[in-house]
């Protein structure tokens, strides 16, 4: 069914949610993970055009990355780190079409409306823009305490 997943991590706490659903069902069908990160930070996002160094943005999550990717291997698992620096929804969907994923799962923070339209939806973004299907894992609730 599936054999190349595209998950995509943000660097923050909500990517277990994500890994815990998609490394079960990659197990189950025998899928090689595609562990991809957008850095989006001002040296990100014009590092090709001023011919920067990297940042400690970069450097952190690219070992990021590369952490999860040998803690995936440890159990088992095909898996794949990829960074790119940009803009998150185009290079989630260019790496989705050069990867050749047949899946792109994300995990969804469950904003409103309104914190949408100021946060932006990545997720929207995508979906409307790719043929590949999309796993979308909500993270759970914070809870107060």
């Amino acid at each position: 069914m599936y054999k190349r997943i595209l998950v995509a991590l943000e660097n923050a706490r909500s990517d277990k949610t994500v890994l815990s659903h998609v490394s079960q069902l990659a197990r189950l069908v025998g899928a090689e993970l595609v562990l991809f990160h957008v850095a989006d930070g001002f040296a990100a996002r014009n590092f090709k055009q001023l011919d920067l160094a990297e940042s400690e943005e970069i450097k952190a999550d690219r070992s990021y990355l590369e952490e999860i990717a040998q803690s995936l291997r440890d159990t088992g698992l095909v898996v794949k780190a990829v960074l790119a620096m940009g803009n998150p929804p185009q290079e989630i969907l260019r790496a989705a079409e050069v990867e050749l994923c047949d899946l792109i799962a994300m995990t969804s923070h469950g904003h409103k409306l309104l914190a949408d339209l100021f946060l932006g939806s990545t997720i929207d973004r995508v979906r409307h823009n790719t043929h590949i299907p999309i796993l979308v894992v909500r993270e759970p609730k914070k809870t107060q305490g």
